[in-house]
């Protein structure tokens, strides 16, 4: 069955549609975390960091740190902004609990010690430039050696173009609910080394 492809604005709607009246936001976020999990089959014995933004895809990376923890694999937030989104302090919360080593980026971070890093600045209702801080490290993620996962898109991409000024160059991208239409571009292809889409029950709203 080929998969549906829809626009930025179409998620935003359905996303809202389906937490209004089927499944709570919060539950959507886990759905989220743990299809970035199941997606990748090699994050034992790794050095895992998960860049956090203070929206709800950093509150995904929030979500992963608490899923892996509980499966005993360590990893590290680093966090690009001190903001979240009330669901992301909820799943922030819990991996403090399960004592995730959370820090601060900054310019003299050194992503190079890690194996695997998990981009979730920036998510698909991101346009414009990127600035400041998640500039600063989409940078350091692009010239790192790690294994690059960027979760719904990569940060710093237009979801409805695939295009960017300066974007997260991933090995594998895991888009959530549906492909936004900026995913499947000529555009991003530059970005995005592997492409996969995981169902977490959203519901598409009326066009």
């Amino acid at each position: 069955m080929e998969e549906k492809i829809i626009s930025v604005e179409m998620m935003r709607k359905s996303d809202a549609y389906t937490i209004a009246n089927f499944v709570p936001g919060r539950e959507l976020m886990l759905r989220a975390a743990n299809g970035v999990y199941e997606s990748y089959k090699e994050w034992s014995g790794k050095r895992i960091a998960i860049v956090a933004g203070g929206g709800n895809n950093g509150g995904d990376g929030y979500a992963l740190a608490g899923i892996l923890a509980k499966k005993g694999i360590s990893s590290t937030v680093i966090q690009t902004s001190d903001k979240m989104s009330e669901d992301g302090k909820y799943y922030c919360d819990i991996a403090k609990e399960l004592s995730v080593e959370m820090i601060p980026f900054t310019e003299e971070t050194d992503l190079n010690a890690y194996d695997v890093i998990v981009d979730c600045i920036l998510g698909t209702g991101f346009t414009g430039e990127v600035r400041g801080t998640a500039g600063t490290a989409i940078e350091a993620i692009n010239g790192s050696n790690a294994f690059v996962i960027s979760v719904d898109i990569n940060s710093g991409m237009n979801g409805d173009t695939g295009e960017a000024a300066l974007a997260v160059r991933s090995d594998l991208t895991v888009s959530i609910g549906y492909l936004k239409t900026g995913l499947v571009t000529e555009a991003a292809k530059k970005y995005i080394g592997r492409l996969v889409n995981v169902d977490i029950g959203i519901v598409l709203a009326e066009e």
